[in-house]
């Protein structure tokens, strides 16, 4: 009896290890390590991800392999991007001798610190700290890909996907969904992974707009970051703010030196969507990436606490002239926004609101 449970713990053990078992890998949850175990999910990723025979997919943080070894059965290619060297000598090994070693590609690094290829379909189940950066490098890569299909902190999904009037409805929504359509495709319990994180988890799927929206990116997120610092206050009492207004005015000063060169106020998407996102004023703040920052927070740099342009930086910048001040609630008032507020405006609002400002020699740089 005791050779027969034997064998079977050893066929267990290879079986568990053909499907992508993990024995052997400790796993990190300070790295965003919690490796999706459920098949059925798995499965469900794959077939809502509409992965074609032709299709070269971009995954990131394969892990063991588990969702990777699914795509391979569907793509032309899969380029897997993994940081930790554990994680890429398991992929490698499941592989091996078998009919996919060919169509898998290993890139060993950081993926927000790689310079990305072709692909057509990203899949990932990405660390949930990188979510926000993360998101704005694949809207920004060129060629414009057909989808991405991505695991994030449900609340975090929950952000992306919210309309205006909305609860979640926040900068990081408005953001998103100008530069693409963004559908939630379902909720994942933390059970599903290994070792299960604090959160339930959503998948999401991005679809980018191609072309892009033929508008100054950096503008219009300057415009949305300062509508949504109070997003439940009217605009004309945003923009009534004296820092606020200073700000503004010396933008206004410099309108001629700052867009002659810019082809009639467009910048580059790929530029401007990249500074976004790295740069310290990346589209929402860190915490959002946890989920824990509320759009009040998130508004604190910009507000400077008590409303305005964000600090003693701004503040020593003085005072707008009462002039401008009338100049800008004329603006709000002749455009129908002065008792709007940003948590019930659409994109189509945002831009007819930053077109009205535009025409008035207003810009949010």
């Amino acid at each position: 009896m005791s050779g027969l449970r034997a064998a079977g713990g050893v066929a267990k053990k290879s079986a568990k290890k053909a499907a992508g078992g993990f024995s052997g890998i400790e796993f990190h949850k300070s790295k965003g390590q919690h490796i999706l175990k459920n098949p059925l999910v798995v499965q469900s990723i794959v077939d809502k991800a509409g992965v074609k025979s032709t299709d070269v997919v971009l995954e990131i943080g394969p892990g063991t392999g588990n969702l990777t070894m699914k795509l391979l059965e569907r793509a032309k290619k899969v380029i897997a991007v993994e940081l930790d060297p554990r994680m890429v000598l398991e992929l490698t090994r499941r592989v091996q001798g078998t009919p996919y070693q060919n169509q898998l590609q290993i890139i060993h690094m950081d993926v927000m610190k790689a310079d990305l290829p072709y692909f057509d379909i990203c899949v990932a189940n990405i660390p949930y700290q990188i979510s926000s950066p993360l998101t704005f490098k694949l809207l920004a890569h060129r060629p414009s890909f057909r989808a991405a299909v991505i695991m994030y902190q449900h609340e975090f999904a929950m952000r992306l996907v919210a309309k205006p009037g909305e609860g979640m409805y926040c900068r990081l929504a408005v953001n998103t969904q100008l530069l693409a359509r963004v559908h939630h495709l379902l909720k994942v319990g933390k059970n599903n992974f290994r070792p299960p994180p604090k959160v339930d988890s959503s998948v999401v799927r991005i679809e980018p707009r191609n072309p892009p929206p033929p508008i100054n990116f950096l503008e219009w997120d300057g415009l949305v970051r300062l509508c949504f610092g109070r997003k439940n206050k009217t605009l004309g009492a945003i923009f009534r703010q004296g820092n606020t207004l200073a700000l503004l005015e010396q933008n206004y000063q410099m309108a001629a030196a700052l867009h002659k060169a810019a082809d009639g106020g467009q910048v580059d998407l790929v530029a401007a969507v990249n500074a976004l996102a790295m740069a310290d004023g990346k589209p929402d703040a860190a915490a959002d990436d946890d989920g824990s920052g509320s759009d009040e927070e998130m508004g604190e740099e910009e507000e400077g606490g008590k409303g305005g342009g964000g600090g003693s930086a701004r503040r020593r910048r003085g005072k707008a002239s009462e002039g401008f001040k009338e100049q800008i609630l004329e603006v709000l008032q002749r455009s129908g926004y002065i008792e709007k507020r940003a948590a019930k405006m659409s994109q189509d609002d945002f831009l007819a609101l930053l077109a009205a400002f535009n025409a008035g020699g207003i810009h949010f740089t």
